[in-house]
């Protein structure tokens, strides 16, 4: 195969339904020989934050000499940025090398009626590039949930849970304590997790659970705290750190990473570098999460009410600021997009508020909401925007990661050919 067929190979599976169990990947990583095996993982879900928590431990232990691997979803530019060493995306013919490899152990499982799915694909090509590379560990991400996601077909040696709140109701549950079920599935007997601060009634959950499996868990705000940039553990106490991703509510997915990076440096007895601790929380940068991809534009990808009420506090810290923020919005029409929509208008009367369609199947367009302003082309809008904004104007474009990697993908096309 070549990339593009890789990809239309990889496309054709979208869709397929949520699998209930872990039985056709279980058979698939063990006709691979188990290549999820040959490293440490530290296993990361939960319903927002996954990504820059990742991102913040990527560069922790970058900054100490390790090889470290991460596989994330969506991505924001190409599909190879799913999965990484040392920040680097997989090179296109290790990607296609790897798929024939996948695609040929898959011929043997298909005396069962359904196939593999795009994201169980793309999880089987990162677990064997991983190994091919002699990565020092991996830093995985779960796709949806976690108890039945395609992941837990590993044992991490830590696993994390970065926050809990209602999205994908659809599959994980209508509570919080249904889909707290699903995020403490990752937990492994004997292990360690490290949880945010979550709601009393998930906390409690995962509590339960690892008592149940004797897992050693350590809850931020109790075992260890960053606030105004100074962060206490019993591992490390470090005052006036700057964190390289902007909003308040990034200090909390630092200070879930640093603890999770010294857990796992501490199983080792591995000495930590307190100037490198520093230099890498002060350097991280994740796309697409309030990403000023523009002096005067944010891209950040909140797709539900949780992620989207750590935005609007960001958006009234820049209005008292003094700056005029405005608000793009695009959104999937299975995502609570009347809610969002909702909830901005109500949080953020003064703030102009303008929705928009996209080029992805299942986007919204102008047919699915009344009463909002709806602008028919965001390209337009946004090259407008440029044009008159002045220096206290600022857009935010929000709703779906996938509006805004498609956004970013425009923008940065652009400024190529300019």
């Amino acid at each position: 195969m070549c990339m593009f067929e890789v990809e239309e190979w990889l496309h054709s599976r979208i869709g397929l339904n949520f699998r209930s169990g872990l039985g056709r990947i279980q058979q698939a990583v063990d006709l691979l020989g188990n290549p999820e095996q040959s490293y440490p993982i530290i296993h990361v879900t939960g319903t927002n934050g996954k990504g820059s928590t990742i991102a913040f431990m990527r560069e922790l232990f970058m900054g100490h000499g390790k090889k470290v691997a991460t596989f994330t979803s969506p991505h924001i530019v190409s599909i190879n940025d799913r999965i990484c060493i040392n920040g680097q995306p997989i090179a296109d013919a290790d990607f296609i090398r790897l798929a024939d490899q996948v695609k040929e152990m898959e011929k043997t499982l298909l005396q069962t009626p359904d196939q593999l799915s795009f994201f169980e694909l793309l999880t089987l090509v990162a677990f064997l590039y991983f190994r091919e590379q002699e990565v020092d560990l991996v830093l995985l991400e779960v796709g949806i949930g976690g108890l039945l996601d395609t992941t837990n077909v590993v044992t991490g040696e830590l696993a994390v849970i970065t926050s809990i709140g209602l999205d994908h109701q659809e599959t994980l549950g209508d509570s919080l304590e249904a889909i707290a079920e699903q995020k403490a599935g990752i937990f492994k007997a004997g292990k360690k997790a490290v949880i945010a601060k979550l709601p009393p009634e998930a906390r409690l959950v995962c509590q339960k659970k690892a008592e149940s499996l004797a897992v050693n868990l350590c809850q931020a705000g109790q075992d260890f705290l960053m606030l105004n940039g100074d962060f206490s553990s019993s591992l490390l106490n470090l005052s006036q750190l700057n964190i390289g991703l902007e909003g308040v509510y990034q200090q909390e997915n630092a200070a879930l990473a640093l603890q999770t990076f010294l857990l796992f440096m501490g199983e080792g007895k591995e000495a930590v570098d307190e100037q490198a601790v520093r230099k890498a929380l002060e350097q991280t940068h994740w796309a697409g999460r309030l990403e000023r991809i523009r002096p005067q534009i944010y891209l950040d990808g909140a797709h539900n009410l949780p992620a989207l009420t750590r935005l609007v506090e960001f958006i009234k810290e820049k209005e008292q600021e003094g700056y005029r923020p405005q608000i793009l919005f695009g959104s999937l029409k299975r995502k609570d997009y009347q809610g969002m929509l909702g909830y901005l208008t109500e949080n953020l009367p003064q703030v102009e508020l303008k929705m928009t369609g996209f080029d992805y199947q299942g986007s919204l367009d102008e047919t699915d909401v009344t009463g909002y302003h709806v602008i028919p082309s965001y390209r337009e809008f946004i090259s407008s925007f440029e044009e008159r904004a002045d220096a206290q104007d600022l857009l935010f474009v929000t709703g779906s990661l996938y509006f805004i990697s498609e956004v970013r993908g425009y923008l940065l096309d652009r400024e190529q050919i300019n």
